[in-house]
């Protein structure tokens, strides 16, 4: 079995409480004037540090004292009862990432060009936001404090980057000191209080593959179901990725991980019932290969990580097919346009789209986008960026171009080099429709009338 050790702990600096965003109006929080900017720093005695202490303290509870800290740096005390179920009606501010302090050799921040938002070079190592967001962390420089508050709050799942079960090949993937690399009694506190982990192995050609890979399964495995899933996703290397440690995935590499990790696979579906070791859609389209069917990936737990996306997006596509069959578009033969895409994901989303113009005459043509802002072997269409699109324009064809919603910040029209969709649309000339497959149904209906 793998043996993990407590690393020491890190602090962050930051004002005490959770503040305030928004209040609805006539809600129990706009009746206790409270206002965009106050901070709730106290829920009956216990200390507020964000939204999830607050939201844990107050559940099920009807009487409350509250503390508030007001913007005019006023003090209040609020002694509340409240409804059952009855909401507060306000919102809180984001969580202010905990930033991780581990130096892995394959950290997709390194590979970042210069001009990148600042967003992107925020390395988190967050047990919240691995709660809500499925975010990965190591948990190498977890406290005490923490630990307790994901046994107190039950903050399962929580998703976590193993990488390799040999303490010496994680030592260098995370760029530590052995000592630091054994989280092993960190797990052991988790999973013996129930708290369920998806695991994550970054695959690093001649690093993490072949033995050590094999007996990382293994070794997780081993404390299914508590260990639930493992995502297998390979190495990503910009054009500014020069370490010399790291080795290109190619697709030889791809298809000798499938047959290796397929066999693997039925082993463990006939032990445990379930697939359990996942590789990431990336694997099988750099393969030259089929992603596996439905039933291969159960309930989709990694679907986050790249895991089943491509089979879900295709079973929804078809779905699409037959609402339009029920509901076709009036004159289906006027729309023409063009969707832009990765150049991974372009051949999939091509055939998919083919069958839509069988079916309904329509005039869409699926279009792959080199990724030349990161360069390298990116090929993932939520990495592109607004000069990547812009490159593409020659290859347009049609009254309307589709970009992935997801090359878009989720609060703003902005892309990863910070050209905006507007900018985008005034270089094109034409109608740009950032869209998920639900918005692209609409843009259909729209584009036929």
């Amino acid at each position: 079995m793998y043996e993990f050790a407590v690393a020491p702990a890190i602090t962050n600096l930051r004002r005490r409480g959770a503040e305030i965003t928004e209040v609805a109006p006539e809600s129990l929080g706009a009746e206790l004037e409270l206002e965009p900017g106050d901070r709730i720093t106290r829920v009956n005695g216990r200390p507020v540090r964000d939204y999830l202490d607050f939201r844990f303290q107050t559940a099920g509870e009807t009487e409350l004292v509250v503390e508030v800290r007001k913007g005019s740096g006023e003090d209040w005390e609020l002694q509340i009862e409240r409804g059952e179920d009855e909401d507060f009606g306000f919102s809180f501010e984001q969580i202010v990432p905990r930033q991780c302090a581990n130096e892995c050799i394959f950290c997709f921040c390194k590979g970042n060009p210069t001009d990148a938002r600042p967003s992107l070079f925020v390395r988190d190592e967050d047990i919240r936001l691995s709660f809500l967001y499925g975010n990965y962390t190591t948990l190498t420089s977890i406290t005490e404090d923490e630990i307790a508050r994901i046994v107190e709050q039950g903050l399962s799942p929580q998703y976590v980057s193993i990488h390799a079960t040999d303490l010496d090949v994680r030592a260098r993937l995370l760029g530590i000191e052995k000592r630091r690399a054994d989280i092993s009694s960190q797990m052991a506190r988790l999973l013996d209080a129930g708290i369920e982990i998806h695991a994550q192995v970054v695959l690093c050609p001649n690093i993490n593959d072949g033995d050590i890979l094999r007996r990382t399964i293994d070794d997780l495995a081993a404390d299914y179901p508590r260990i639930t899933s493992v995502a297998i996703v390979p190495l990503g290397l910009t054009r500014y990725n020069t370490d010399p440690r790291l080795t290109p995935v190619t697709p030889e590499f791809c298809r000798g991980i499938i047959e290796e990790v397929t066999d693997i696979q039925k082993q463990l579906r006939q032990r445990l019932g379930t697939t359990f070791a996942f590789l990431a859609d990336e694997i099988y389209l750099r393969a030259g290969r089929a992603v596996p069917g439905g039933a291969h990936y159960g309930n989709y737990p990694q679907i986050e990580d790249g895991i089943g996306m491509v089979r879900s997006f295709e079973n929804d596509f078809n779905s699409l097919l037959h609402r339009l069959e029920r509901r076709p578009p009036n004159e289906p033969g006027k729309i023409f346009g063009t969707v832009l895409t990765g150049t991974l994901f372009a051949p999939e989303l091509r055939k998919m789209v083919a069958k839509l113009n069988t079916r309904f005459g329509t005039r869409i043509y699926v279009e792959a986008v080199e990724n030349n802002y990161f360069g390298g072997d990116v090929s993932v269409a939520g990495l592109l960026a607004g000069g990547d699109f812009r490159s593409a324009r020659g290859q347009v064809r049609g009254d309307f171009v589709v970009i992935p919603k997801h090359t878009l910040k989720s609060d703003e029209d902005i892309m990863l080099d910070g050209m905006t969709l507007g900018a985008l649309r005034a270089e094109f000339g034409l109608p740009i429709y950032p869209a998920d497959l639900d918005s692209f149904a609409g843009l259909l209906y729209r584009h036929s009338q």
